[in-house]
């Protein structure tokens, strides 16, 4: 409560007489946003210590100013057992008032104090009522020996205790049993009382018996010297402690991305070279079994390697993602067999899919993947049998969902296991790249986050439920495709064959990496074409330019310099005839590709590249 005020702070607060303002509040003139620091700033000017702090201010008419405020405790008699009575304030206009002005405050608030002392009671109220007002802190009192002394609503709040339960009780029962047994908690004391402050953040236990994460800072109070307790603040920071965590986290997975992709990248060329040489040497080898048979290992070696690139290309989503509308339920069924196969002797595979046609927005050949490595998780957790299901269904999702999905209608395949299960730790970290529980040389670590990527980069999410030695559930959300009928889902079918060859080309290879541009022209004059080489796009446009007689252009995407988009935006103004195939690692481009241009994914084999020749030379 307001005691004592001088004509300035009249003036400040544009009062005209000083019976407007005794005995108000003066939390009733801090404008909102600034309550909290007020309040920390008098709680310390009532514990013993000076404190200067600025806020903004409202005044009686409604002017906003900010005021700089110098608080100073005082006392009415002298001895050990003063207590504070008055709080002495100086506030200064920052924007207006001059440091001459606020000593001739502090003169005449002196004066005015010397007959304020009927007030002390009043004062002392006021004072409590405002520590009891603020719930976000905790704001208590210890005496030396760490005993409870005071409680505010907000410690009731935050910690659980009524004041009559835990004044008198010592603080180390907010700490957990294992900061107890190491006595961290008169540690803090014994710091404080050296340094004047402690500042620590830590688990503390609520009367319940729940833990939070609170930010704590502990202010030794002094009388003459001597130590006569503890002021302390307590501030629940847990959801923030967990906002920042999962910032982290996101940051942590997008650097983790990123060199996943490139490094996926960069196998791919070198498998691209590895398979496209085998391949040749196969078709040029004698015919010794036991030749053949190391080359078909190596071969085997290889598209494992590339699988193995592709489940990264996923997770990072840089793979080459084309959306098709697929009927989920015939995907399924077409994949029986496979899935058949892809299980121990002792695990059973049960499909529970339903008799309506469910179409969703994907990439086809990326979905049975991520269906698959579920699958084959679901039967590596299966050592000695059991069964797992494979189950499609359509839900709805209403409101708030627990893994994020936006309200609308969802195609939901479930892979279900009666497998070991996951504890919770394990489970916690189970979509995280790289980790396995299957141990080294076993497993990769990627089917659960290339299905990840494959249901996010579909607009969707996944889920996933386990219990230790109860099984897994994993559940792959996709969005439903609307306003699509039976005719609009993709073919399932396989290609036909290739048909034999369609005349000899003149082609210009380009490519940065000299073994895919020396593996790919390989592959080319074993099919009976004539080429040449470019190992930059600046090359390409040299030949292009002394030569007309150019028949097909292929090239890499990512060059250093130029692109091969960019490339072909030059080919294009020169020869917009000309006949071009884009060969990507993953899905790099920045821009639009011109309809006409064929993509051919690497790493690519002898008969893709001839069947990208074919398609490249046919009239749209």
């Amino acid at each position: 409560m307001i005691a004592k005020i001088n004509s300035a702070g009249l003036r400040l607060f544009e009062v005209p007489s000083e019976t407007r303002m005794l005995g108000r509040a003066m939390a009733d003139f801090v404008a909102p946003p600034f309550r909290d620091a007020w309040l920390a700033h008098h709680v310390i000017a009532c514990s013993g210590r000076e404190d200067c702090c600025e806020f903004d201010t409202t005044t009686i008419i409604g002017v906003r100013r900010r005021l700089q405020s110098h608080a100073a405790p005082l006392q009415l008699a002298d001895g050990d057992d003063a207590q504070v009575s008055l709080i002495r304030s100086i506030g200064s206009d920052v924007e207006g008032e001059k440091l001459q002005q606020a000593i001739v405050q502090l003169r005449e608030r002196d004066e005015a104090l010397d007959s304020t002392a009927q007030l002390l009671s009043a004062t002392e109220q006021s004072f409590s009522l405002l520590v009891e007002s603020v719930t976000d802190l905790a704001i208590f009192m210890l005496d030396p020996t760490g005993r409870v002394m005071s409680w505010n609503s907000g410690a009731k709040r935050i910690k659980g205790y009524d004041a009559e339960e835990i004044i008198g009780e010592h603080f180390a029962r907010f700490y957990t049993a294992e900061d107890q047994a190491i006595g961290k908690p008169m540690a803090g004391l014994e710091t404080a009382a050296h340094e004047g402050r402690l500042e620590t953040e830590g688990w503390r236990i609520r009367r319940d018996g729940s833990r939070f994460w609170a930010n704590v800072i502990v202010d030794a109070i002094r009388s003459k010297g001597q130590l006569v307790g503890f002021a302390k603040i307590t501030r629940d920071i847990t959801e923030r402690r967990a906002i920042e965590a999962q910032l982290r986290h996101t940051q942590k997975m997008e650097a983790l991305g990123q060199f996943t992709g490139g490094a996926a990248h960069d196998f791919n060329n070198l498998l691209m070279a590895i398979l496209g040489s085998l391949e040749i040497l196969r078709k040029r080898m004698p015919p010794d079994p036991k030749l053949l048979a190391l080359l078909d290992n190596a071969v085997q070696a290889g598209k494992r390697g590339s699988s193995l690139t592709q489940r990264m290309l996923a997770f990072a989503r840089r793979q080459e993602f084309k959306q098709e509308i697929i009927d989920v339920v015939a995907l399924v069924r077409n994949m029986r067999d496979l899935l058949a196969r892809s299980v121990g002797p002792r695990v059973r595979m049960k499909l529970d899919l339903p008799a309506a046609q469910m179409f969703v927005l994907s990439d086809t050949t990326q979905l049975e993947h991520a269906i698959l490595n579920l699958i084959v998780n679901s039967n590596d957790a299966m050592a000695l049998g059991g069964e797992i299901t494979l189950a499609v269904r359509e839900c709805s999702v209403v409101g708030k969902h627990p893994i994020g999905l936006a309200a609308g209608h969802y195609v939901r395949i479930d892979v279900r296991d009666s497998g070991t299960g996951m504890d919770a730790a394990t489970l916690a970290r189970a979509t995280e790249p790289f980790f396995t529980t299957k141990g080294v040389g076993k497993g990769t670590g990627l089917g659960l986050s290339m299905a990840d990527g494959v249901a996010g980069q579909s607009g969707g999410r996944l889920m996933v439920h386990s219990t230790l030695g109860k099984g897994t559930t994993v559940e792959l959300w996709l969005p439903v495709a609307l306003n699509v009928g039976p005719a609009a889902a993709r073919s399932t079918q396989p290609l036909a064959a290739p048909s034999g060859q369609e005349g000899r080309l003149r082609i210009l290879v380009v490519d940065d990496d000299e073994l895919v541009l020396e593996n790919t022209v390989a592959m080319l004059e074993d099919l009976n074409h004539e080429v040449l080489r470019a190992p930059t796009p600046f090359v390409a446009i040299d030949i292009l330019d002394s030569r007309a007689d150019i028949d097909l252009v292929l090239t890499d995407q990512a060059m250093p310099v130029m692109t091969g988009t960019q490339l072909i935006e030059v080919i294009r103004q020169h020869a917009p005839a000309m006949a071009v195939i884009l060969a990507t690692g993953y899905a790099e481009l920045s821009a639009p590709v011109d309809p006409s241009v064929r993509r051919l994914a690497k790493p690519y084999t002898q008969r893709e590249l001839s069947e990208a020749l074919r398609a490249a030379r046919s009239p749209c």
